[in-house]
């Protein structure tokens, strides 16, 4: 990242504190896909010893803010991301540290043809959350707008 400009990560633990309480590592940051790893923390676990439901919601969450800032960071002037609604699937224990992934539901160019004809486009982020070993933990979907600025 330049001098000038701070990476997708470090603008959201900058700026959304949650992302530090639970010290989620920032892996990848892009257009196409967002990384995000929550460490195994014992102040986080569950009854179980895995990471809580809540620590792993908001993993995946933070993965998909990431992905939305990189792909619309660029029309922050004209129009506020805003998460519209989430739904998550819990799917296998979840031990250890955890990784989430990103990825958007459609294309940033259809979603911002919206915006530009004055509509407030809604679009999903897809994410999944998987252990050390591969195993997919969890699924969630998160929508999405970009509510123009008055």
């Amino acid at each position: 990242m330049s001098k000038t400009m701070p990476s997708t990560g470090d603008a959201l633990l900058a700026t959304v504190p949650m992302a530090r309480t639970l010290n989620l590592v920032f892996e990848e940051a892009g257009a196409d896909r967002a990384v995000v790893r929550l460490p195994d923390q014992p102040d986080y676990h569950n009854h179980v010893g895995g990471p809580h439901a809540g620590a792993m919601f908001t993993l995946a969450e933070t993965a998909s803010g990431a992905i939305v800032l990189a792909a619309f960071g660029d029309q922050l002037s004209r129009a506020v991301p805003l998460a519209v609604r989430a739904e998550i699937g819990y799917k296998k224990l979840a031990k250890g540290p955890v990784t989430a992934t990103a990825r958007l539901g459609r294309p940033a160019a259809e979603v911002v043809a919206e915006l530009d004809a004055g509509e407030r486009p809604e679009f999903p982020v897809h994410i999944e959350i998987t252990r050390e070993d591969g195993a997919v933990t969890g699924e969630m979907t998160v929508v999405w707008t970009l509510r123009p600025n008055a």
